[in-house]
C-alpha cells in the first residue's frame, strides 16, 4: 500500500486560491497509476474532483467547473490540485487517489485527507 503525503489545505476566503500537493510513495508502480482528488464532507460518500493519468489525460467533475486544475509530476509520484475561485462550498476533506480509469469508480488506495476551509 503507498505512503500519501497530503498538503497545501487550509483556510482561504472566498474568491482566493489554495493548491493541494500530494506525495504518493512507495512501490514505483504506483507512479503508472492514474491519480486524483476526491473531497468527503463527514457522514457522505466521497466526490470525485479530477484525475489525471500518467499520460496527462485528464478527466474532472463538472461541478468544479474551470476552477481547478489538476497536474503530475512522474518523476516526483506527486499530484496537484490547484483551486481558484474558492466558494464556501469547497470546504471540505480533500483525499489523494490513486487508480485506474475511470478514477471516479476505480479507486484502490486513498489518502488521509488535507482539510480546506473556505470562509465568505
Amino acid at each position: 500500500q503507498p505512503q500519501f503525503v497530503e498538503s497545501g489545505g487550509g483556510f482561504a476566503q472566498a474568491g482566493g486560491s489554495l493548491r493541494l500537493s500530494c506525495t504518493v510513495n512507495g512501490d514505483p508502480k504506483y507512479s503508472n497509476l492514474d491519480m486524483g482528488w476526491f473531497r468527503q464532507d463527514p457522514g457522505k460518500r466521497p466526490e470525485f474532483i479530477a484525475g489525471i493519468s500518467k499520460d496527462n489525460e485528464v478527466t474532472s467533475s463538472t461541478s468544479i467547473g474551470a476552477r481547478f486544475t489538476i497536474s503530475r509530476d512522474n518523476s516526483k509520484s506527486m499530484v496537484y490540485l490547484q483551486m481558484n475561485n474558492l466558494i464556501p462550498e469547497d470546504t471540505s476533506l480533500y483525499r489523494c487517489v490513486v487508480g485506474h480509469e475511470p478514477l471516479r469508480d476505480y479507486v484502490y488506495f486513498w489518502g488521509e485527507g488535507t482539510q480546506v476551509t473556505v470562509s465568505s
